[in-house]
């Protein structure tokens, strides 16, 4: 005979070999309310994000010609693109950009919070001084790259400054519809990006520890190398992601800011689309996100950024 009792949400039985069976009714319900709990976010994945990946790796393999695409099996996209020295030209022009960008960024970026973050005592001059730092991004990142035109221009406010002065005799051909141009405009576009977390880093970092540093004899180089930059690899990290992804995949400011002069790799993937060569951008599309999916797993292969998340 077999006899139940309910108290709590506890139900405990007994059978005929007399061992009690017990179980909560939470027990039984918490898998399910977990389930339905990930499941807004699974679903909001899942369509906004990996089902345009697959869709994209989908058309990568399809057959187009110079008026339609057609759905098929082929893998000559991926081969004419990677069997194209062209294309691997384009691919190590975005490598410099990005490396150069990254280091550049990385540099003022971490400056910039230092300040912040160690000379700025006040926590509302902080956040004052953050947010001026934000005034860039209340406009477009078009009008961004436009307005470095009057400065940068033959004729512009630099080049009639040097010659003034008397320092050049005639106007800078370089500094606008260039890479230095291009590198100029992807610095001020992305600088904010790896000050950020930065700056969110360095806060967390206690105050005692370079006090005890100080104490102990050490300079502030010393401090700065030992003591600050170990302890802000995991802001380094994120910003570095930050800027790489967005480096890689930039297009308009390297169509802008070059004047034509110069490629990468969203660029050469905008000229397909506008050609309707929808496959080979998408196999481009595919091999730009391996690529960066590799560089982002280096990065977190280095630094451990879970702390921080």
């Amino acid at each position: 005979m077999a006899t139940a009792a309910a108290d709590n949400g506890l139900t405990i039985s007994s059978n005929k070999s007399g061992k009690p069976a017990a179980k909560t009714r939470r027990g039984l319900t918490s898998p399910i309310v977990s389930y339905l709990q990930a499941m807004p976010l699974v679903l909001i994945l899942g369509l906004f994000l990996l089902l345009p990946i697959l869709t994209i790796a989908m058309v990568s393999f399809w057959d187009y010609d110079s008026v339609r695409i057609y759905p098929d099996f082929v893998t000559f996209n991926y081969t004419e693109t990677l069997g194209s020295w062209v294309t691997w030209k384009i691919y190590l022009n975005t490598f410099k950009f990005t490396v150069i960008v990254w280091l550049l960024t990385m540099f003022i970026g971490f400056w910039v919070a230092y300040f912040l973050a160690f000379h700025i005592r006040s926590t509302t001059m902080q956040i004052v001084l953050f947010l001026v730092c934000t005034v860039p991004f209340l406009t477009s990142n078009i009008i961004r790259m436009i307005s470095w035109v009057p400065f940068l221009g033959r004729n512009g406010l630099i080049n009639s400054s040097l010659i003034q002065l008397g320092i050049v005799p005639k106007p800078l051909e370089f500094l606008l519809f260039s890479e230095f141009a291009v590198v100029l405009a992807m610095v001020h576009l992305y600088t904010l990006f790896m000050v950020t977390p930065i700056f969110n880093t360095l806060m967390r970092i206690d105050r005692s520890l370079v006090e005890a540093a100080r104490d102990a004899g050490a300079s502030g180089f010393q401090i700065l190398t030992n003591v600050i930059i170990p302890l802000a690899k995991p802001g380094i990290a994120i910003g570095s992601i930050f800027v790489v992804t967005l480096v890689m995949g930039d297009f308009i400011t390297v169509r802008f800011m070059s004047g034509g002069q110069s490629a990468s790799v969203g660029l050469m993937m905008s000229n397909q689309i506008s050609l309707l060569q929808y496959p080979a951008a998408a196999a481009n599309a595919v091999i730009l996100l391996i690529v960066v999916l590799l560089i982002v797993a280096a990065i977190l292969r280095v630094v451990d950024i879970r702390k921080e998340l």
